[in-house]
């Protein structure tokens, strides 16, 4: 179950809006459909991210992906406990396992994300 607070977008990412900065994860069904994450790289603090575009690779057992941005901003924390323990983000996708915090640049591109629900749909629509 998608935590209700949040916002999401198509690429199985999250964003936790916190006034002037968004915290971004990926998704449980991210995870789940990556199987066991063994490395993250994330980008440095003060890197500028852009809604829709990758910021970061994640690695697992099956494959390689590109994990994507919900919105546009500057980094201003990277959580270093994924990068040294990748598999926090299976375990815990929406809390422990959050990726980084962008001072957003463009609040408005919040409009754009899907509520839990919606992004639920698209999830059940996928796996039909």
């Amino acid at each position: 179950m998608n935590p209700k607070s949040l916002k999401y977008h198509k690429e199985h990412d999250w964003a936790r809006i916190e006034g002037e900065v968004a915290v971004f994860g990926i998704t449980d069904y991210a995870q789940e459909s990556l199987g066991d994450i063994v490395y993250i790289e994330l980008p440095e603090v003060g890197t500028e991210v852009s809604a829709g575009a990758s910021y970061a690779e994640v690695e697992s057992v099956k494959a390689v992906s590109d994990v994507y941005a919900p919105l546009s901003g500057a980094i201003v924390e990277v959580n270093e406990e994924v990068i040294d323990a990748p598999e926090t983000i299976n375990e815990s996708p929406y809390e422990n396992g959050w990726l980084i915090k962008v001072k957003l640049s463009d609040p408005s591109e919040i409009d754009d994300l899907m509520s839990a629900e919606d992004y639920e749909e698209m999830v059940a629509g996928e796996e039909d």
